[in-house]
């Protein structure tokens, strides 16, 4: 609705109807009874859900926006605007039934069913604006039922001297306000001390609603032509008739209505148009959920809502186009355009169509405070703004939130001030318009979801209905007044931010979790592995971890290393499954998550229960992952004589913040024993023997399973690395891999190039490493490294004299030593000859050398395993040796291809 809306400025008009969910909690909160008291009569289709929804979609509105919409877009345009209307109300009430016949509703309406469906930060942050809205909503009522008791007995403000007898209040800012004020009080009253009373008046008023309708179709056809005096607002000057013609049934009059004919507003001197004269239509063709939200009071809920829903939006449609139809046939579209209360001026009855216009404005006004406090109520219950919301949970012995009803007072009172229908309506009906829409959105979710549990028994509807609606209430929100329709949806994000990141946690269910695990179904199956190729390839990880007190800042790394691939934390648990009531590893799922929500790393979990840690890496190795997202990579603990050091709430302090504090690990700070055993200690045994280490790694190879060892990690600080920059180097296409995660873009990388002091070869070797760099697309710093004395150990194990012959000159020979020393230190350790111990400390004196302070992590080749599995011990004691001292360091072994120069 624009900043001026017609109609509303008049001063009968108490805007919208939207709907008023607190009928559902009349005789109760919860399902229609009082915790601890029996539940009251239960209502059918008529008394239950038409006659609310009639009321609530009729209001004032019936009587002072029909002649508008004719005289302004003519009846084909005005049937057209009733037709776009309701199919867009049509589809929002598919969805209303579906939902609401999937299950009990409880205090709340639409924000019950949208919190339920969608979760706690969308339900709550709709709820707010639902409760907003129903407030606004009351405030527009008083207002224009102030304004429809001025227009008659209010003194002209610009010449009090021609008031006629019965003009006898007082008119201007001030004096509205204090009548604003008395009939609010009167309504707070009602919903206070007895709420019970509007459930009662209620048919009273449908009755009284009904009859002045019936006067009106009456009096189109018996009242005789007759001249109507316009509205004192109008003929400012003296050549504008201060009168329009009321003509009968005449087909003449009918011809001139039929096409639209856009004018001035005599009310706000703006210029109508199709997008106005629809919004201030559609205005009142809200306040379908009145009847779904009396859900707790029915008999049946999944037989009445859909009927009783569809039944009053097909006769308002009826009612609103019949009375369309006669104004057509009967009225000048002089009148239409000049008169917006001209169904009082034509009724047989005057003070009738009055009647009618206050009954149904303080039903509205009434309904709206109690729909208010209950959406105030349940919102509170639910806890999900904390103390802000607390007071609101008192109630009376009878059961009534009298808090929430005083808070929701206090609230129409502040809206009071404004004043201004016009402003207040456009608010209300944007407010409503979002709260459909997610009313459809919650229906279409829980369609695509397919979720088993989602079993509606009304069936009249599908995702088409669902997004149909969504469509719809978005467009007119933007139509209406785009202004507002941005300002709601920025505060509603606002909202949902809020709840998500204060609001406690819930366990409603969550369909963001349904609607996931329906898209990743349907994606996981079509990830072929049969597809791969090399230029996607990417490291999917299974990080084995024994005790994450000493494990966090390697799975922190691991985290960096994996950049958007697969990530699994496995653990072994030694036992046996028979003779345990349970499966014992359930209890372990909510902590480890818990840690991995502190950690900040997107790794899944998984466990499995084993005689032996070798059995279960191997189960784990062939359960963990679906389809074609399966572990390409094994990366375990390295295997020495060091005590675990436990990091556990320093890694968690460093981590926290922002992490919900109400998940299972409350305080980084406390003692986490109850969820993660204590560190091993220096006396007690390992669970894993050296030979079933190494034969861990063996089974991974077998399985095609890349091979990670990291070393060293307990000293590996991330924030101090990434706030040096420091540098990582060997192995390229991981450390390549690392680089380009965000934060470690500042990192740099560096390779060796180990040469013999004056061989001749060295340039060319320099030069073909730099080019296969550059067509790897991978930006590192070579650096060449001299390793004569390394060299001729090598050769001393070769033979015994080797030390004592010349080195091969020709460059045939070179190079065939280069290779034979590329294999002997990058591959083996398993030759029938030992590699001596000598050979291996000055490989690794050789790189500790060379390396710096402000190395962050070094990346090594892991050397093929030994065929004999005797041999495995000493194995193992070499790689020690290997990588004795060199601060966080990874050993390698890869066995897939992962780079590519093709396109």
């Amino acid at each position: 609705m624009t900043e001026k809306t017609p109609l509303l400025h008049h001063g009968r008009n108490s805007g919208s109807g939207p709907d008023h969910p607190q009928v559902s909690d009349l005789t109760g909160l919860q399902g229609g009874s009082v915790a601890g008291r029996p539940a009251g009569p239960k209502l059918g289709v008529m008394f239950g859900v038409v006659i609310p929804t009639l009321l609530s979609m009729f209001s004032v509105v019936v009587f002072l926006r029909v002649g508008f919409v004719v005289g302004q877009a003519g009846l084909y345009h005005s049937i057209a605007m009733f037709m776009v209307a309701y199919f867009i109300i049509t589809m929002t009430v598919l969805s209303v039934c579906a939902i609401s016949t999937n299950g009990a509703l409880h205090a709340g309406g639409a924000y019950y069913m949208i919190s339920r469906a969608l979760g706690p930060e969308f339900g709550g942050s709709i709820g707010i604006m639902f409760f907003l809205a129903s407030v606004c909503a009351c405030a527009l009522y008083i207002l224009g039922l102030v304004e429809a008791i001025m227009t008659t007995f209010g003194v002209p403000e610009e010449d009090a001297a021609v008031a006629a007898g019965h003009q006898v209040l007082p008119s201007g800012y001030w004096w509205c306000l204090l009548y604003g004020t008395i009939l609010l009080f009167l309504c707070f009253i009602v919903c206070l001390v007895g709420a019970h009373i509007y459930a009662k008046a209620t048919f009273l008023i449908f009755i009284i609603v009904m009859a002045v309708l019936a006067s009106v179709f009456i009096s189109f056809f018996v009242l005789e032509p007759t001249a109507v005096i316009l509205p004192d607002t109008f003929h400012v000057n003296n050549t504008s008739p201060a009168t329009a013609n009321y003509t009968g049934v005449r087909l003449r009059t009918l011809e001139g209505n039929l096409f639209s004919h856009y004018t001035v507003d005599y009310t706000t001197g703006d210029l109508m148009s199709f997008a106005t004269v629809f919004a201030v239509l559609f205005n009142g063709c809200t306040g379908i959920m009145a009847g779904s939200n009396m859900s707790g009071d029915l008999k049946n809920p999944s037989f009445s809502i859909p009927r009783g829903t569809l039944a009053a939006v097909l006769a308002t449609f009826i009612i609103y186009n019949l009375i369309s139809l006669l104004s057509a046939l009967t009225c000048d579209r002089y009148l239409l355009q000049r008169d917006y209360s001209f169904l009082g001026d034509i009724n047989v009855w005057p003070p009738m169509v009055t009647v009618g216009i206050y009954s149904s404005a303080m039903s509205a006004a009434m309904s709206s405070l109690i729909g208010a406090s209950r959406i105030l109520y349940a919102l509170s219950k639910d806890n999900l703004f904390g103390v802000f919301l607390a007071l609101a949970k008192k109630t009376a012995r009878s059961g009534n939130p009298w808090v929430s009803v005083l808070i929701s007072w206090l609230f129409v009172q502040v809206v009071l001030f404004a004043g201004k229908l016009n402003t207040i309506a456009g608010i209300v009906t944007i407010f409503f318009l979002l709260v459909y829409a997610a009313v459809n959105l919650a229906c279409l979710a829980l369609e695509w979801a397919s979720a088993p549990n989602f079993r509606p028994s009304f069936r009249f509807f599908t995702w088409h209905t669902c997004t149909l609606g969504i469509l719809g209430c978005l467009v007119m929100m933007f139509l209406i007044s785009p202004i507002y329709a941005f300002a709601s949806i920025v505060f509603m994000l606002l909202l949902l931010m809020l709840i998500h990141y204060l609001g406690p946690c819930s366990n409603w269910g969550y369909i963001s979790q349904a609607l996931i695990f329906h898209q990743v179904r349907k994606y996981l199956l079509m990830l072929d592995a049969r597809k791969d190729h090399v230029k996607f390839w990417r490291l999917q990880v299974l990080l084995m971890v024994a005790n994450p007190r000493s494990s966090t800042r390697l799975m922190t790394f691991v985290n960096d290393l994996k950049k958007s691939g697969l990530y699994v934390l496995g653990h072994v648990k030694l036992g046996s499954l028979d003779g345990l009531p349970s499966d014992p590893l359930q209890s372990y799922y909510d902590s480890w998550l818990s840690l991995v929500d502190h950690l900040k790393i997107k790794a899944f979990v998984n466990f499995t229960l084993a005689d032996s840690v070798r059995h279960g890496v191997r189960n784990l190795l062939f359960i963990s992952g679906f389809g074609g997202m399966r572990p390409n990579t094994l990366i375990l603990g390295f295997y020495d004589d060091c005590i675990p050091q436990d990091n556990l709430c320093s890694d968690l302090l460093l981590s926290d913040e922002g992490v919900d504090a109400a998940c299972p690990i409350i305080n980084p700070g406390q003692h986490l024993s109850p969820f993660f055993p204590d560190v091993r200690g220096a006396e007690e045994p390992k669970e894993l023997r050296e030979e079933e280490y190494v034969s861990i790694i063996a089974d991974a190879l077998k399985m095609g399973k890349n091979v990670i060892l990291a070393r060293y990690f307990n000293q590996f600080d991330r924030q101090e690395v990434l706030g040096l920059g420091k540098g990582f180097r060997d192995h390229q296409k991981l450390a390549s891999v690392l680089q380009e995660v965000r934060a470690w873009k500042q990192a740099s990388l560096r390779l060796f190039l180990c040469v013999e002091a004056g061989g001749r070869l060295q340039e060319e070797e320099e030069m073909r490493l730099r080019s296969m760099l550059k067509e790897l697309r991978i930006s590192a710093e070579v650096q060449k490294v001299a390793w004569d004395n390394v060299v001729r150990l090598h050769w001393q194990r070769r033979g015994g004299e080797e030390d004592l012959v010349e080195y091969p000159q020709t460059d045939e020979e070179r190079l065939r030593r280069q290779s034979d020393k590329d294999d002997s230190v990058q591959t083996r350790l398993s030759d029938a000859s030992p590699t001596p111990d000598e050979y291996i400390c000055a490989v690794n004196s050789l790189i500790f050398r060379h390396s710096s302070p402000q190395t962050a992590v070094r990346f090594l080749h892991l050397p093929h395993l030994p065929s004999d599995a005797r041999r495995y011990r000493v194995y193992l004691h070499q790689l020690d040796l290997l990588s004795r001292d060199l601060g966080p360091t990874l050993l390698i072994h890869g066995i897939t291809p992962v780079v590519t120069t093709d396109l």
